[in-house]
């Protein structure tokens, strides 16, 4: 009970991070948080009985300083949904093509690089999507900041936490 994920909001209610149960009490005994919600169930010591909260907030505002999000697979994975750009299947067998090669000056950028299945991928090959006569989904972008990422079985395990969630609401 004490390693259930608990989810922590800023003072203004928007998503900061995920912790264990056991620093949530830690936070709400010290009076630096209150609880949102409860579901989680009840942790007994000697003299005590506690209820385990699934959602707390800061009594205090945290200001984070918002970082610049690296150019990685799984970034651009996230941001494509894990869907192929070109048919628009949804899979966790992706690649990555570059939408101008590389051999043709087409930079390794937000702008120039999509998810793609590797049937695709070998249709496209060293082409532009125009001389392979493929078509993009949506036009590659940098993705822009939207917060922390809530990790996907925790999500799957607190269905609650979801109205707490701007994407997901």
């Amino acid at each position: 009970m004490i390693n259930q994920p608990v989810l922590i909001l800023n003072q203004n209610y928007e998503p900061l991070n995920v912790c264990l149960a056991r620093r949530a009490l830690v936070l709400l005994l010290r009076g630096k948080a209150e609880v949102v919600e409860n579901d989680s169930g009840y942790i007994t010591t000697i003299n005590n009985s506690f209820r385990i909260p699934s959602v707390i907030r800061l009594c205090y505002m945290i200001r984070r300083p918002y970082l610049r999000k690296k150019l990685t697979r799984i970034e651009i994975f996230y941001r494509d949904d894990y869907t192929c750009q070109y048919c628009g299947k949804k899979t966790h067998h992706l690649t990555l093509d570059h939408v101008i090669p590389k051999h043709r000056g087409g930079k390794h950028s937000w702008e120039n690089v999509v998810s793609c299945c590797a049937h695709c991928n070998q249709r496209k090959a060293g082409f532009t999507p125009e001389e392979a006569g493929m078509k993009l989904i949506q036009t590659p972008r940098y993705p822009g900041h939207d917060g922390f990422r809530i990790p996907v079985h925790c999500l799957r395990e607190n269905n609650g936490w979801r109205k707490f969630i701007p994407e997901l609401s």
